[in-house]
């Protein structure tokens, strides 16, 4: 399946309805995906990997914005089930390599990217994100997203002991529309605070 046929634009948020989706794996929200990939300041051939890639949809918009690799790693079976069905369906076999298990183990393992996006570290924040820095290149860009104030507390300080540059931390809060029979309301989602530095 040609990936146009989905999804045929530059631009990156691809809406979450194009997506293959499950109740039980998480999904990173288009708007939010949007400011992920604005933050990684990717050119095409930049490799890169997707740490706790749950459904897949940041895989994909890498995948798409740079034209090569990406390691989608996850420790949960059905997230990397439905990765593998959704890079099929974008037509990205060849571009996304997944992974099952922990990133503190597979990290090791992989060679140097460009740019990494951290969304679940199953506790073991300041490891994986030091284990992350290390596969990047020089210049290579780091994004952390959490929801879990013990995240936010974590990676901070993991950041701030690394040394790392150009650090910002943005909170994104997104309210969508929804119809009722006496008008439009806004549904707000859940905050999440965007952690993005330069090695």
């Amino acid at each position: 399946m040609d990936t146009k046929f989905l999804w045929e634009y530059k631009t990156p948020g691809i809406p979450d309805e194009l997506f293959s989706r499950t109740e039980n794996v998480p999904i990173t929200k288009e708007e939010v995906r949007s400011i992920i990939i604005s933050k990684l300041r990717l050119k095409e051939g930049y490799p890169s990997i997707d740490i706790g890639c749950g459904s897949g949809s940041i895989s994909i918009e890498l995948a798409i914005q740079t034209k090569t690799t990406v390691f989608a790693i996850d420790v949960d079976k059905n997230a990397i089930d439905l990765t593998e069905y959704n890079k099929i369906k974008f037509g990205l076999d060849d571009k996304i390599k997944i992974i099952e298990g922990l990133a503190q183990n597979v990290l090791p393992n992989l060679p140097n990217v460009d740019a990494v996006v951290i969304g679940g570290t199953t506790g073991d924040t300041e490891k994986i994100i030091k284990l992350a820095i290390d596969r990047l290149n020089k210049g290579g860009r780091l994004v952390v997203t959490s929801i879990l104030i013990e995240t936010i507390y974590k990676t901070l300080r993991a950041i701030e002991d690394s040394e790392l540059v150009e650090i910002d931390i943005t909170q994104v809060t997104v309210a969508k529309s929804k119809k009722t029979r006496s008008g439009t309301m806004m549904i707000s989602r859940n905050p999440v605070i965007i952690f993005s530095a330069t090695k």
